[in-house]
């Protein structure tokens, strides 16, 4: 590569902007708008690529305030369409907030890559420079962006990274090595690779070729990491379609009839663990007496443990639960949500926000403590991986389970609230991704839908659809042995985002101290006016 040296067109001044910023500002809005058809209900993954692309080329050459106004405009053409469920049920407000501060994290977000883009080519304009080093750095900034909106504020909001979009498209398996991070960084590596490779006419040299297509063989020829088979797991699963969301109108034990009836046809068959999603219960069993006994017969008449979900109450605290019961009442451990929604299941900071909406913030009575608990539980012997509603989004949720040794994974979510929207599938292209990175099938089962069993390779085994009441019975594959995306995945993120970081103060004190230096040069005799 480096025998490859670029030539004086190659090396054309760059500090300009590639494109006008009239011109720039709208294609960013597209950009952003392509993305979106990357993901559920549309799913046309191979958008992310022209998407990441167009992006980009948005943004090389921007200075500080033309970057932000790219990138501010690119996240609320993203985020306004891609949240749109969050307006189902409380209006404009929520969605509003919420689209507004994704947006404005990824237009800080933007600067960072901005300025790789200015300086990168200052120190290392050669070949090696312009189409491995730039574009890994653009790729660590943009990965890393991801890992901020999904941790900050409140524990974030890891919603819209570029690898789950991935998740029906070739590159999915390789999540299963360097996790959902490390997919998007691959995905937007070969996307600035390529943009590179045109700037730099690579085109009438092919070896430039080289780097990008590299990494094109891994994404599409790496196949998913193999975890061992350990027999199988007999799961029934109930989507009971009851009125389960906040605001639904319902009787006194609505949600749980409606799952004891969409359980029935279960009766007399043969299983090994019954499973209900998040909020089946709508009483706590561990202190209402009536509920804790229909559990226990239901448990006998099935002859089969139940693992249910419910809102659990110890002292003041209040807990969205996971619990198994048998014939003889609760048993084994519980497991309590991690991540409560902020402003959904809790208010964070209330006494400051409420002041701005009083009247959704008293909507939301209710304040759910996060669970510390291992998210694993035992089945007659088997270890089972948990994950309750938007815990599936959290990488250290699943990660843990797996390293407790969870042999499959069964994930409780309740999306009852936003009923036609494409919440759900957003979610559950999550779970399926959580089944490649994992190698581990998953059980992922709405109060309402859509259902799925989930082959460890994240294909569909059996599914229920949205809004209806029925059932799942499968012998759902078992699974040991740990993925490399669980085993260094952490290590991964800290190195594509915080890494990237790193890399781009090194190459900014790299170019001032060059700046400084031929300051000091003094001018070759002869050049005087």
């Amino acid at each position: 590569m480096s025998a490859v040296p670029l030539t004086p067109t190659d090396r054309a001044d760059r500090a300009a902007p590639l494109l006008r910023l009239a011109y720039a500002a709208p294609l960013s809005v597209v950009a952003g708008l392509l993305l979106v058809t990357a993901y559920p209900a549309l799913a046309w993954w191979p958008m992310a690529v022209p998407a990441v692309v167009l992006t980009l080329i948005t943004l090389i050459g921007r200075r500080f305030w033309s970057a932000v106004l790219v990138g501010l405009l690119f996240g609320a053409a993203f985020f306004s369409v891609n949240l749109l469920f969050t307006a189902r049920y409380l209006g404009p407000v929520p969605w509003i907030a919420l689209s507004a501060l994704e947006s404005l994290l990824t237009a800080v977000f933007a600067v960072p890559i901005a300025l790789a883009y200015r300086w990168m080519p200052k120190i290392a304009p050669g070949t090696v420079g312009r189409l491995v080093l730039l574009p890994a750095l653009v790729a660590g900034l943009w990965t890393l962006r991801e890992q901020i909106v999904g941790s900050w504020p409140y524990g974030g909001f890891p919603w819209g990274r570029i690898g789950v979009s991935q998740v029906n498209g070739p590159f999915a398996e390789v999540a299963s090595w360097v996790g959902m991070s490390g997919l998007s960084f691959l995905v937007v590596l070969m996307c600035a690779m390529g943009v590179e490779l045109v700037r730099v006419g690579g085109l009438r040299r092919l070896v430039r070729a080289v780097p990008v297509t590299v990494v094109l063989v891994v994404l599409v020829a790496l196949p998913a990491f193999p975890t061992t088979a350990a027999g199988s797991m007999r799961v029934g699963a109930v989507q009971g379609n009851g009125p389960a969301g906040y605001f639904d109108q319902r009787a006194r034990g609505a949600v749980l009839d409606s799952q004891l009836a969409a359980s029935a046809p279960l009766l007399g068959e043969d299983m090994d663990v019954l499973l209900w999603p998040e909020g089946g219960v709508d009483s706590d069993p561990t202190s209402n007496s009536a509920t804790a006994a229909v559990l226990r017969d239901l448990s006998r008449r099935v002859d089969a443990p139940l693992l249910i979900s419910a809102v659990t109450e110890r002292g003041s605290e209040l807990f969205n639960s996971s619990l198994l019961w048998t014939p003889d009442g609760q048993t084994g451990s519980t497991y309590d949500k991690r991540n409560p929604v902020p402003f959904g299941e809790y208010v964070p900071d209330r006494a400051f926000w409420e002041p701005f909406a009083p009247d959704l913030i008293g909507l939301i009575g209710r304040e759910y403590t996060p669970g510390t608990a291992s998210p694993v539980i035992d089945v007659d012997g088997i270890s089972v991986g948990l994950a309750i509603c938007f815990d599936v989004i959290y990488d250290d949720v699943v990660w843990d389970g797996a390293d407790a040794g969870a042999q499959i994974y069964m994930f409780q979510t309740n999306n009852a609230d936003f009923r036609g929207t494409d919440e759900n599938l957003q979610q559950l292209a999550f779970a399926r991704m959580r089944a490649i990175e994992t190698g581990r099938a998953v059980v992922n089962l709405s109060t309402v839908g859509t259902s799925q069993v989930i082959a460890p390779d994240g294909s569909t085994v059996d599914e229920l659809p949205i809004d209806t009441a029925g059932h799942m019975l499968a012998d759902v594959p078992l699974r040991t042995g740990l993925t490399p995306a669980v085993i260094i995945g952490p290590a991964v993120k800290i190195v594509l985002g915080w890494g990237s970081i790193a890399g781009l103060v090194a190459v900014g004190v790299a170019v001032l101290i060059r700046a400084r230096a031929q300051k000091k040069t003094p001018a070759p005799e002869g050049t005087g006016v």
